[in-house]
């Protein structure tokens, strides 16, 4: 590949429920601290299993931002826009740098902001059935695209502004967007990531398909549990993250300090089942990645694998790993620690993959006390590693059978 379409990281951003930034976040997930608690909240739904959730606290991004800036965004796009800002930070970039035809924005989300659907559509859906008091901005806070359009917005990006709301694979689906969009030489900055705002409605959806942890309600610490024989299932969470992704030449010519190269990126589907995950498709998808990267298993120091804490999932994935990497690679999955960001995950444990490259060590899996016997025998971090990973790979797997894999090393 020519070095002028060599794509690297500029820049990471995250807003987590055990952090508020990367460094904040990564503390915790040296020391082990979780962000999982009960949810009060939700106690006006009667038949609920799931009462467990992870939320980010203490960070009113409503003053933050002045209300020119923010009447577009409800709470999801904020959260967007402030994991964007850590990163572009980093990154160093000029206001005549982002406002370019140059510079995009690739970024995603399950949907968008719950709590403004839910506020647009109850006087419509409850008697008086008025639209009395609905607001003419609403629509931009709660539809699908509202995180990278609020973004671009943001920062006055001109470039090309791509929507990924590919559920769990949303955010790392952004960043291969962004990969993909530098490499053909479509743009030269692309800012990427994913965002969740918690809403009983995934709590909803998640308990009807019977996939929530609720053995647990009552012992926060204990859930979930990714890979442990004792899982019941995942607890839902919110954040963001976002990376800025730039050629090498751009980022070289310009002089900003380069975190990590992304070496390869691999997205797939099962073509199966909308909700059963496959271990076929989630072993090619590694292995496509691998083969964009020019790499082999070997070179492969950890995996930051998606695993949910589901009875299905987790399976499925450790044998699709194990087949790829056989039994040495180092292998752990991070939503014990502020449980499943849906459309923020891929995004925000990139940017943790790249704090673990920089500071020199490997986040555990939470919970992990006995490893399911019908899992894979992979080498399972159950406490975190002073060890330095040269080269990562990050996997996200969503509804519809969809697979990303992506794999970030250093600049040579």
């Amino acid at each position: 590949m020519r070095e002028g379409r060599r794509v690297v990281v500029t820049g990471m951003g995250v807003t987590t429920p055990i952090g508020h930034s990367v460094d904040e976040s990564v503390a915790s997930l040296q020391e082990g601290r979780h962000g999982i608690r009960q949810m009060p909240e939700w106690d006006f739904i009667a038949d609920l299993q799931g009462r467990l959730g992870a939320t980010v606290e203490g960070l009113d991004l409503r003053k933050r931002y002045p209300r020119k800036k923010r009447r577009t965004m409800g709470k999801l796009a904020l959260l967007a826009v402030h994991a964007t800002e850590q990163a572009v930070e980093q990154a160093g970039l000029a206001p005549e740098q982002l406002a370019s035809e140059r510079t995009g924005v690739a970024f995603g989300s399950t949907s968008g902001s719950g709590s403004e659907t839910e506020k647009f559509s109850m006087p419509l859906a409850v008697a008086p059935h008025t639209m009395k008091g609905l607001e003419s901005n609403a629509y931009f806070r709660l539809m699908t695209h509202t995180c990278a359009v609020n973004v671009g917005q943001f920062f006055g990006v001109k470039g090309r502004i791509a929507s990924t709301c590919t559920a769990c694979t949303s955010g790392s689906q952004a960043i291969g967007r962004g990969y993909e969009l530098i490499r053909a030489g479509l743009q030269d900055v692309v800012l990427c990531g994913g965002a969740e705002e918690m809403h009983y409605m995934s709590a909803v959806t998640f308990d009807l398909l019977m996939a929530t942890s609720h053995k647990y309600n009552d012992d926060p610490d204990a859930s979930p549990r990714p890979f442990d024989a004792a899982r019941d299932g995942l607890v839902i969470g919110e954040g963001a993250g976002a990376l800025v992704l730039e050629s090498l030449a751009h980022a070289r010519a310009r002089g900003a300090e380069i975190l990590a190269e992304v070496l390869g990126y691999a997205s797939n589907c099962d073509g199966a089942h909308l909700t059963a995950p496959r271990q076929e498709g989630m072993q090619r998808v590694m292995e496509l990645a691998l083969e964009d990267a020019g790499i082999g298993a070997g070179h492969v120091d950890y995996v930051c694998a998606h695993a949910t804490g589901t009875e299905i999932g987790d399976i499925a994935e450790s044998q699709a790993t194990a087949a790829v990497f056989g039994a040495q690679v180092p292998v752990a999955s991070l939503k014990g620690f502020v449980g499943h960001t849906l459309g923020a995950c891929g995004a925000i444990e990139a940017a943790w993959c790249l704090a673990m490259m920089r500071e020199g060590f490997l986040a555990a899996c939470r919970n992990l006390e006995t490893v399911d016997s019908r899992c894979a025998g992979l080498d399972y971090v159950r406490a975190p590693r002073q060890q330095t990973p040269r080269v990562v790979m990050t996997n996200n797997f969503a509804f519809g059978g969809i697979n990303t894999s992506l794999v970030l090393g250093p600049v040579p």
